[in-house]
């Protein structure tokens, strides 16, 4: 039987459960459920009881595969199991160099991919700081500092501004409390809470956003002081339970492991093909068995790019380091190509596609209207009239910034000053302490001249603090005459009801109806604008400290927003222009959500959560396209949001940065969590971490995986036409009944060592530069379609016909060792030239656009060296079965291997002069 302990009248075990209706029940109910006294808290005992039933307090660690593990995944693809089986037949027939080589390409691809994902996983471990150290509790009646591993439900903790709520939890005190929830509901603007419960039918959930009696892990308070009961711990709080989802949910591939598989897929097929039509041939001729198996697997190594794998790994392993040194951590290498392929980013408003400060953007200050201009917590900026931005007066060229000697400052000066001083929140170099809102008013203070200092000079004789329910804040100071000054903040109706004048550029005037409607409606208009709208007041009165402030004079009222992040404006155009949807998905208003969405040239339907839950599947699906803005979702719309679009046909990229994201970063095709405010959930799920937390990172993360696919089809063509013309080439030979031109183990040194480093060259070669003046690719594209098969088919007959004729021709004139030496050579040979034909599909081959990568001409020079070397000196003879070719032979393959740069140069023009007059219609 569990020990008992006394709470309030009741006797109850202490392995009480957490309470996870905790928000719908009184405070005290809720105490003596947990068996745990407020004013005392548990005693070390109780907690130390609690924890051995319940456990510590940390979110559950993912399921790590073992490393050995990490490292065979490497090894899943197509193409990669065809390399093995070629090895493993390589050697059971004896060609142990042939099965050796083949198996360092493919240790050398494993490698490179599994230190990359380790790399990745070492620099997320520096970002994940999210979970709260320490914990203020009351245990055994005396205030603790513990770790917060160690809370169990029924501690009672303490909280104050600027704290992290270490744990799920029912307040029980709660003295002007609001809390930042962004990072689990995605809700902006702090949240007022109270000790009241959340009255509600019993059967309908109550959504996390609106439990304003309960506080949640990894929130923080911004202003206020708590007292809260633990209700939930671990993985039993909002938090967790999201983290537990996320272990059910399922990766989608990306378009380049699809594209691979099938490729792969492909070239079996292709393979199986050759060697069977070879093997036909040679049965019929009466070949021995011995010699087929050699020539076949000559063929099978012929047929298989050997190099692909690693030149594929190495490509997209500097296109991740290139993103790291620009602000993002790739935690998969397909993951930049993937982005890359994206249609539609659907992103998070707070703090992803906006700067999470909020900011004054208007101002109605006695009687005049104000634009703020400036970002953030930043005091640079002025305070200027609006009518001065559009010419109140042409002749009149004196500026109306603050600083200058307009008229109207002083009585800004006194407008704003409420502001100032009904205000908690402070501005240190290390940033805002306190609630954000406040911390704009305190911003827009000091632009409008308001001393930053006045604040510690002007000391308070008492105040009403923020009360939900009353909607205000007053504040008392008494100046150098000895008179009481209330300055009061809070909502413009509410402001206006405890008003009896306003302020005016004449001056103090009374509060007629004319002048509440004037107030009301420019509320309203800022309002209307998306502004979080708080109006100011202030009197003299002559009681130190009344109950509550009245017969007070509106002097000012402030529209704030949390701005549009500078550089996001300029990523969401560029990514229109490259074809890709921007979606904003945020948990705020619909009225914020579309003003901030206006400023940053998203478009589209505005559709609010509740209206989301009401479609079905298929009716979000058809409406999906048109929608530009999701407002108030709860963090399961985000997840039918991104199903839709993917039902759509889309590749969906998702950002986001906070719990409630998480879920959909998973079920996106790319997810992408931000380093800074995300949390670590965010960051387990996410495919890419961005440490700025700078959504134009995402567009230039866009632009590099499209350049990243460019450069794979370009290699993939330079590698496959190689294999193509090798495949022709010994299946002509054996119809022929001529002796094999080349054997395995120079197959593959043209497979590895001399298609390999131009292919990596190919790999980093610059972005064109209309890669982002084009639609994205379709996703169901192939990376061999049509056109580009019958390029590579064109260029690998190319190649064979030349070495065949080499071949064939220096047999007549020389002995088969040296012709079988040319027909290496100029196969060899064939690969530089074709190198420079596979760097673009369309346009000229020729042209000033090869002398862009210095890398790929210094690769070709190199695999022209090694040539030499393998065909001149000694040494290498005897690996490669060479002889010395005399300078004459070597001019006559180099000869031979010109044709298929010309062909090709040949055939792009004529194909652009026949197609010219139906694509430029206004050409010549």
């Amino acid at each position: 039987m569990p020990r008992q302990t006394t709470a309030g009248n009741h006797t109850l075990p202490v392995q009480a459960p957490p309470q996870p209706d905790a928000y719908r029940r009184d405070a005290a109910e809720v105490a003596d459920l947990l068996a745990v006294v407020p004013a005392t808290g548990l005693t070390t005992a109780d907690a130390e009881q609690r924890t051995t039933v319940w456990g510590a307090n940390e979110l559950a660690e993912p399921a790590r595969r073992p490393q050995w593990l990490r490292l065979l995944d490497q090894f899943r693809s197509w193409l990669i199991g065809i390399l093995l089986a070629a090895a493993v037949v390589a050697g059971v027939i004896g060609e142990v160099k042939d099965a050796l080589v083949i198996t360092v390409v493919l240790l050398i691809n494993a490698t490179i991919g599994y230190l990359q994902e380790r790399r990745a996983e070492r620099s997320l471990e520096a970002l994940r700081q999210m979970l709260v150290p320490t914990a203020r509790v009351r245990r055994d009646g005396q205030v603790k500092v513990i770790p917060a591993g160690a809370l169990v439900p029924g501690d009672i903790a303490l909280l104050e501004a600027g704290d992290r709520v270490p744990a799920d939890g029912r307040l029980v005190v709660a003295e002007s409390v609001e809390a930042a929830e962004a990072a689990l509901t995605g809700e902006s603007q702090p949240v007022a809470k109270t000790t009241a419960p959340t009255t509600a039918d019993d059967h309908e959930p109550v959504p996390v956003a609106e439990r304003t009696g309960m506080l949640f892990m990894n929130t923080a308070l911004t202003r206020g002081r708590a007292e809260m009961i633990v209700t939930a711990t671990g993985m039993r709080t909002e938090v967790g339970a999201i983290a537990e989802a996320l272990r059910t949910g399922a990766e989608p591939p990306s378009p380049l492991q699809v594209q691979m598989d099938s490729l792969g897929r492909r070239l079996a097929l292709v393979s199986g093909i050759a060697v069977a039509a070879y093997a036909l041939v040679s049965l019929l001729r009466g070949e021995e068995l011995a010699d087929l198996a050699l020539r076949a697997v000559a063929l099978a190594v012929a047929a298989i790019p050997e190099g692909l794998p690693a030149v594929l790994a190495l490509t997209l392993a500097l296109g991740v380091q290139r993103m790291a040194r620009r602000g993002a951590i790739v935690k998969r290498l397909a993951s930049v190509e993937a982005l890359g392929s994206a249609t539609v980013v659907c992103s998070d408003k707070t703090g992803t596609l906006t700067l999470n400060e909020m900011t004054t953007r208007a101002l109605w200050a006695a009687g005049r209207t104000y634009e703020v201009t400036g970002e953030g917590y930043d005091t640079a900026g002025t305070v200027r009239p609006a009518d001065e931005r559009h010419g109140r007066d042409p002749h009149d060229a004196t500026p109306h910034g603050v600083g200058t000697q307009d008229a109207a400052l002083p009585a800004l000066h006194d407008a704003v000053l409420p502001f100032a001083l009904c205000n908690d929140a402070r501005i240190t170099p290390d940033g805002i302490i306190g609630d954000p809102t406040e911390a704009a008013l305190v911003v827009l203070a000091a632009k409008a001249g308001v001393d930053p200092g006045l604040h510690d000079r002007v000391p308070r004789t008492g105040e009403i603090p923020f009360d939900p329910a009353a909607k205000y804040m007053a504040t008392f100071h008494t100046d150098a005459d000895a008179r009481v000054r209330v300055h009061a903040k809070g909502a413009v109706d509410v402001l206006l009801d405890r008003c009896t004048h306003v302020l005016t550029e004449q001056g103090r005037a009374p509060l007629d109806a004319e002048r509440r409607r004037e107030v009301i409606d420019t509320a309203g208009r800022m309002g209307g604008q998306g502004l979080r709208v708080l109006g100011a007041a202030t009197a003299t009165t002559g009681q130190p400290n009344p109950r509550e402030a009245t017969g007070l004079t509106l002097t000012a009222i402030a529209g704030m927003a949390d701005p549009p992040r500078p550089q996001a404006r300029e990523a969401v155009a560029l990514a229109q222009t490259a074809g890709v949807t921007v979606k904003m998905i945020t948990g705020d208003h619909a009225d914020t959500a579309a003003a901030i969405a206006r400023e940053l040239g998203i478009t589209g339907d505005v559709v609010a959560g509740a209206e989301l839950a009401r479609m079905s599947e298929q009716e979000l699906a058809d409406r999906i396209e048109d929608v530009g803005v999701f407002a108030r979702v709860a963090p399961e719309h985000k997840v039918t949001i991104v199903r839709a679009l993917s039902r759509k046909g889309h590749i969906v990229a998702m950002t986001g940065d906070g719990v409630n994201d998480a879920a959909a970063l998973r079920a996106a095709h790319i997810g992408v969590a931000m380093g800074i405010t995300g949390t670590d959930v965010a960051q387990e799920a996410a495919d890419m971490v961005l440490t700025d937390d700078d959504f134009s990172t995402i567009v230039r993360a866009v632009r590099e995986g499209r350049s990243i696919y460019d450069n794979i089809v370009t290699f993939v063509r330079f590698q496959l036409s190689t294999n193509i013309g090798a495949i022709l080439t010994l299946l002509a030979t054996v119809l022929a009944g001529l002796p094999a031109p080349m054997s395995a183990i120079q197959l593959l040194w043209v497979n590895i060592i001399m298609d390999g480093p131009p292919a990596m060259a190919l790999g980093v070669d610059p972005p064109r530069d209309n890669v982002m003046r084009r639609p994205p690719r379709p996703p169901g594209e192939r990376i061999l379609n049509a056109r580009r098969l019958a390029a590579v088919t064109r260029s690998g007959a190319v190649m064979a016909a030349g070495t065949l004729a080499v071949f064939a021709g220096a047999r007549h004139l020389t002995d088969t060792a040296t012709a079988a030496t040319m027909a290496f050579t100029t196969f060899v040979l064939f690969q530089l030239f074709n190198a420079l034909a596979a760097r673009s599909e369309d346009g000229p081959v020729l042209g000033r656009h090869q002398l862009h990568n210095r890398t790929l001409w210094i690769c070709l020079a190199t695999v022209l060296v090694l040539q030499v070397i393998a065909v001149q000196v000694p040494m290498a003879q005897g690996i490669f079965d060479t002889v010395p070719l005399s300078p004459a032979q070597w001019a006559i393959c180099l000869a031979t291997a010109c044709p298929v740069l010309l062909t090709e140069h040949a055939w792009r023009v004529g194909r652009t002069r026949l197609v010219r007059p139906t694509d430029a219609p206004h050409g010549p």
